[in-house]
């Protein structure tokens, strides 16, 4: 497969998952905002600081009042992880390798950047809650007219890798800043405040009605930490996502499983065989923030080591 077509497919799904995940974390927010007393100061900040882009925002917009965080999250053109630019990015990517996919997935790509774009230019204009389910819905239908109407080859696989570790990277992020960010103080550990908080995760990774579903009746903050960490069926659980990356990784490279050839099988290998052996208890003893920091910077070395084994006939983008 030429790299320009799997390097596209790859960011093509990378990006339109990166879209509907900015959408989970802002709904949430304004979800928990409704529920909590009126005392409670407002949790903006945090979701600027999942994206690691807190210097950038601070440069442009200031304050992170609820307006500006929702109009840097959601609207900003110059800012490359917002959904406008998410879309029009995949767009582009979607563009360039039309002969590839469907034409029902160049359809679903083109009406759901039409349908931001329609959206940013009059911002102030929008009931958020009701784009932001839209942006949800888009990003699934995406999915699976792709799984529907695209062949399961090779380029395929490089379209679930890069929705799938997309997934468990922000997953990462969400759990990190709840964990240390979004909890008004520390006297509110095991309130209602800090079960709602909870409970807004879960909904975050559309995780509540399954966590309970499992039997866990009882929000606590290892078992949801747990759960999306370490389960294995549950498919927005970081486990799950990395195990099902390794899986397209090697129907990729056509490496038997349990064996590896290229540096990136063994790093991938490597992550996801930690994960199958961990416990929320060793977990929470080294650090949750330590342990979730490592993950992603392993997580950015997988991608780092997707391009180079794939990408690399052309030169690198700035992403």
């Amino acid at each position: 497969m030429l790299s320009r077509v799997a390097d596209a497919v790859y960011w093509l799904n990378r990006y339109i998952e990166r879209a509907e995940n900015i959408a989970r974390f802002v709904d949430v927010n304004l979800n928990m905002l409704l529920d909590l007393p009126t005392s409670v100061s407002s949790q903006w900040e945090p979701l600027v600081l999942t994206t690691g882009d807190l210097a950038f925002f601070q440069e442009h917009y200031g304050t992170a009042t609820a307006e500006n965080v929702i109009r840097f999250l959601v609207f900003d053109p110059t800012y490359p992880n917002s959904i406008i630019s998410c879309l029009r990015s995949a767009r582009e990517n979607a563009t360039s390798i039309r002969e590839v996919i469907s034409s029902e997935m160049w359809q679903q790509v083109n009406a759901f950047y039409t349908m931001v774009r329609e959206a940013a230019k009059a911002p102030d204009q929008v009931e958020i809650a009701s784009f932001l389910e839209k942006v949800k819905q888009a990003s699934h239908l995406f999915a699976g007219v792709m799984d529907s109407t695209m062949t399961h080859n090779e380029a395929w696989y490089f379209g679930q890798m890069g929705r799938l570790l997309e997934r468990a990277d922000k997953t990462s992020r969400i759990l990190d800043v709840k964990y240390y960010l979004l909890l008004p103080s520390v006297e509110d550990v095991g309130t209602p405040i800090d079960e709602l908080g909870w409970m807004a995760l879960l909904k975050s990774a559309s995780a509540y009605e399954m966590y309970r579903k499992r039997g866990s009746h009882r929000i606590t903050p290892a078992g949801v930490a747990e759960f999306l960490i370490l389960d294995a069926e549950f498919p927005r659980a970081i486990r799950f996502c990395l195990l099902q990356v390794e899986k397209s990784l090697y129907k990729i490279t056509g490496t038997p499983l349990g064996s590896w050839q290229q540096p990136v099988e063994r790093q991938l290998g490597r992550l996801r065989s930690q994960l199958d052996y961990l416990t929320i208890d060793e977990i929470i003893g080294q650090g949750m923030h330590e342990f979730l920091d490592h993950l992603q910077q392993q997580m950015n070395e997988v991608d780092t080591q997707i391009f180079e084994t794939f990408f690399t006939l052309e030169p690198a983008k700035v992403r």
